[in-house]
């Protein structure tokens, strides 16, 4: 409760301020101050749960059967996608292992831009730090999350609150409500049956658009659902820094940042690069290549009022092709970076943090 009290308090304000993005933004930045000065917060995981379930119907609801005509306009950027990701991968997991000190595995499930629970949990099981592979996503998500909304501000002339998508449809009824809440439970229960990565989100998401693309409904979640998933997505991604003294992450968030700076401007590159080859929008080739998490950049592209269903189908090709293959890829790559985890790799979080 402390925690998503923080997390209310921080986007109450920064929604007052006008600042961009503010529900999450604000919830983010007050839980991870108050996770590194030392409070006790906990991360509402169950009701975030909840949370990207809502959050995947909403998704869904921005795939029409126009978008259908467009999938095929996606292809060039998607394939582009999958080889910008790879190539991040590889030359950051370089970096980190030759010249920050990273044993390889760790550097690679670091350097990885996919799911941070996914490459933490397949990271550690292969043997590399968790601690330091949780923190580097992190400091990836939270560098993310506040940069790309403030430089849609500054340089694209985004209003706070003008988010088209964010709401909008056909009036929900009662039948509308419990065709959405189906989607959300059944979506849940069978992405998470058929061990679908990100299943609270991908499989309320996939129904959702299978709803609205067949007419079935046009009703979105309101608004209202979406400042509530901002606040509880901010302050889950804030809590992950809690209980880790700051003296001791100091030089692996410090890393992380500079990584994450990397890939944002190499995120930029791309996208400039794929609009003046195919006419595709710059500011949604911008989401979809940002190296933040699916929910999050969904969130920004929701309330930018960005082509949501662009974003999304881009991220989860960014997971699912992670998922299946970073593993894989990390096997080819093993005797180049050395064949096992080193000692002493990232001195803040040592290897005793870990348990």
């Amino acid at each position: 409760m402390l925690a998503l009290g923080l997390g209310a308090v921080g986007g109450a304000l920064f929604n007052l301020l006008g600042l961009p993005l503010a529900w999450m933004i604000g919830a983010m930045c007050f839980t991870t101050v108050a996770a590194l000065a030392g409070a006790p917060l906990r991360g509402p995981q169950r009701l975030r749960e909840v949370m990207v379930t809502v959050l995947g119907v909403m998704l869904g609801s921005t795939f029409t059967p126009e978008v259908l005509d467009r999938l095929g306009q996606w292809v060039i950027s998607l394939t582009s996608l999958v080889l910008f990701v790879a190539a991040v991968a590889v030359s950051i997991g370089l970096v980190l292992h030759r010249y920050a000190g990273f044993g390889p595995i760790t550097a690679f499930f670091s350097a990885t831009p996919g799911g941070l629970v996914v490459m933490v949990l397949t990271g550690g099981a292969l043997g590399g730090d968790e601690r330091t592979i949780s923190l580097m996503h992190s400091m990836r998500l939270l560098m993310t999350v506040l940069v790309i909304p403030f430089w849609f501000q500054l340089f694209h002339g985004y209003q706070p609150g003008g988010g088209a998508a964010a709401g909008a449809g056909a009036d929900m009824t009662a039948v509308d409500a419990g065709i959405l809440g189906l989607c959300a439970v059944a979506g849940y229960w069978a992405a998470k049956r058929a061990r679908i990565p990100a299943h609270s989100l991908i499989g309320p998401m996939i129904l959702s658009a299978l709803v609205h693309v067949s007419g079935i409904s046009a009703a979105r979640p309101p608004a209202e659902a979406v400042a509530v998933a901002q606040v509880v997505i901010g302050t889950a991604v804030g809590c992950r820094f809690a209980g880790i003294p700051v003296r001791r992450i100091l030089d692996v968030l410090v890393t992380g940042a500079a990584s994450t700076v990397f890939m944002m401007g190499a995120a930029l590159v791309s996208a400039l690069a794929l609009a003046k080859a195919t006419g595709l929008p710059f500011p949604a080739l911008v989401l979809a290549f940002a190296p933040g998490g699916l929910a999050e950049m969904s969130l920004i592209s929701l309330s930018m009022g960005i082509d949501t269903a662009f974003v999304a189908t881009h991220h989860i090709v960014r997971i699912l092709f992670l998922v299946a293959c970073a593993p894989i890829a990390f096997r080819l790559l093993a005797r180049r970076l050395g064949a096992a985890e080193q000692e002493g790799e990232a001195e803040p979080p040592s290897r005793q943090d870990r348990g």
